[in-house]
């Protein structure tokens, strides 16, 4: 289950953190013994979180967009950017939050589009500004790293990374925090058996 470990947040805040990040969770959660799940390998897998199942019902995606728009505030982030199909319901709730309108969402391609706008990184944002990816979860590092790269490579200046969930028991915090970003997770996963589990936001 998740835990919150924000020692700045009221007691009143937490705990509507960890309700929201069990709902989440719970609808998130796929088993094995549920459906056929494996890891980028092939191999099976106990379990994994599916967060577009949440993300894209609207019964979640404009609660958590309201509770990133209001972290991203506090941070002083006007721009955001996702990288994956797992972070694009994540920009999208912040642009549908109240204040939304104070932000500016970004799309990052794997490549560039060799025709059209021929863009690497789609929507309003623009690299004189700084920006904050988005993502739902937060385990090797090695997408949101993917995603720093494509982002210098087109002149983004990138502050920090903003997730729904942090595999503490995994590198991806430090690996980013390594790059001079800042990390936050509003919820942390401090499971035991980190190694027959996986995320599947690509």
């Amino acid at each position: 289950m998740p835990s919150v470990d924000r020692s700045t947040l009221s007691s009143s805040t937490r705990a509507e953190l960890v309700e929201l990040g069990r709902r989440l969770y719970e609808r998130a959660l796929v088993r094995r013994e549920d459906e056929l799940i494996t890891d980028p390998r092939g191999q099976p897998i106990g379990w994994l979180l599916d967060t577009r199942v949440p993300m894209l019902d609207g019964e979640l995606f404009g609660e958590v967009g309201e509770v990133l728009s209001e972290r991203l505030r506090q941070r002083g982030a006007q721009q955001v950017v996702g990288y994956g199909f797992g972070a694009h319901p994540l920009v999208c709730s912040v642009l549908s939050a109240e204040d939304g309108d104070t932000f500016k969402g970004g799309l990052v391609r794997d490549e560039r589009k060799e025709h059209g706008r021929r863009r690497l990184v789609e929507g309003p944002v623009e690299p004189e500004e700084p920006v904050v990816m988005l993502d739902d979860i937060i385990n090797s590092g090695r997408s949101a790293s993917q995603a720093l790269t494509l982002l210098r490579r087109a002149g983004f200046t990138v502050e920090g990374l903003l997730t729904l969930f942090n595999f503490t028991w995994s590198s991806g915090q430090d690996r980013i925090e390594a790059e001079g970003l800042w990390v936050d997770s509003l919820l942390d996963l401090n499971l035991r058996d980190g190694r027959t589990s996986g995320s599947d936001s690509a």
